[in-house]
């Protein structure tokens, strides 16, 4: 039976997610099935949970990948720990701010959200100042913007938000394995992520870790989390104890492909991954400006692996990327939002943070640009 599998092209993925996979990441997925609640697969379970915490250095006992691309874990977050009249603090420069203040809203949160240009990062002072005239339940803000480029000051933020007494949640879908991210150190109460950026494997888990303090705001919640397939306290049943219970039918093939991807982050070690991510970042920038793009971020506040950039002038950026598409086999991501049409960004996430690929992309850019 011929289907269009073996058509599909081999492309160089370079865009903002997903990113390229390590082959052992894709033999991984080749395992034979396990039974969701077979006794292997519950110590596969367990190997996990103990990678994440590695990765994102926390010692959270609800750490664990929800079944769902990074958006699942967003809206996790916030069904667990967000009920009708939470007062809610949204600290936003880009898409997924946006998006956090949606949700929240969704559920009936009364929510503030504090607003900076995007390309530039959220202001500490400016947070004080917000925090010292009203106290929150929950203040949320992302620590890798994918959609503008920017790394938000989250340790920092984090004190501040120590002091008021809210709940910090922190979304990490392109910082988890290409930069630091140390849950514990920053006070996070809320963490999440995805797998299709720097941990490098296909899209389909969210990481999240809770700390004390937002388990016991679940366990205080006046009302059920309204929705049954996100509740933490059912899905903790599943992923935690002795004796497990039922609660859905995990992606098996993507557990183990989680558990290969964190197993060669760990290998290589997490100094040396986000030095490899720095290193790369360093030679496409330098090669970009070269021929004429420029950055759309100021230097201290650009993410290594997402690249924003402005093409030169009279260059139009979709025939550009198009053309990277169709002619040379390499992703490149459009702008969002007010930035459309305007910026290209390059991803070097996880296994595309590699010098062969920079090197390729730099190499087709000048052939197109001749």
């Amino acid at each position: 039976m011929t289907t269009l599998l073996s058509g599909l092209s081999k492309v160089l993925l370079m865009g903002p997610g997903p990113s390229m996979v390590n082959e052992a990441v894709y033999k991984a997925m080749t395992t034979p099935l396990l039974g969701h609640m077979d006794e292997e697969f519950v110590g596969l379970m367990n190997a996990v949970k103990e990678q994440l915490r590695a990765v994102c250095q926390t010692a959270n006992d609800v750490t664990m990948p929800m079944s769902g691309t990074g958006s699942s874990g967003m809206e996790a977050c916030y069904v667990n720990l967000v009920e009708k009249g939470d007062r809610v603090l949204i600290l936003q420069n880009g898409v997924f701010g946006v998006r956090m203040a949606d949700v929240a809203s969704r559920l009936g949160a009364e929510v503030d959200v504090l607003e900076f240009p995007w390309g530039t990062p959220v202001i500490p002072s400016k947070v004080k100042e917000k925090l010292a005239a009203k106290s929150y339940v929950l203040v949320g803000v992302v620590h890798a913007e994918t959609s503008t480029g920017v790394e938000n000051p989250v340790e920092e933020i984090g004190r501040l938000v120590r002091g008021n007494g809210a709940l910090y949640l922190v979304d990490s879908v392109t910082g988890l394995g290409g930069i630091e991210v140390a849950v514990d150190k920053w006070g996070v109460d809320a963490f999440y992520s995805g797998t299709q950026k720097c941990l490098s494997c296909p899209p389909g888990l969210a990481p999240l870790s809770l700390s004390a303090l937002a388990t016991d705001k679940l366990k205080a919640r006046k009302t059920k989390a309204p929705n049954w397939y996100l509740d933490i306290s059912l899905l903790t049943q599943y992923w935690e104890g002795q004796t497990r219970i039922y609660h859905h039918t995990a992606p098996i093939t993507m557990n183990y492909a989680l558990h290969q991807a964190l197993a060669l982050i760990l290998e290589e070690g997490l100094p040396n991954v986000f030095a490899r991510h720095r290193a790369m970042h360093e030679l496409l920038v330098a090669g970009l400006e070269d021929l004429g793009f420029t950055m759309f971020v100021e230097k201290p506040f650009r993410l290594p692996m997402l690249n924003l950039v402005t093409p030169p002038k009279g260059v139009d950026e979709a025939a550009l990327r198009r053309n990277l598409r169709q002619r040379h086999n390499i992703e490149l991501g459009n702008g969002l939002g007010p930035l459309a049409g305007k910026v290209i960004r390059i991803g070097l996430m996880g296994e595309t943070a590699r010098k062969e690929n920079v090197e390729r992309l730099l190499a087709a850019l000048k052939t197109e640009l001749a």
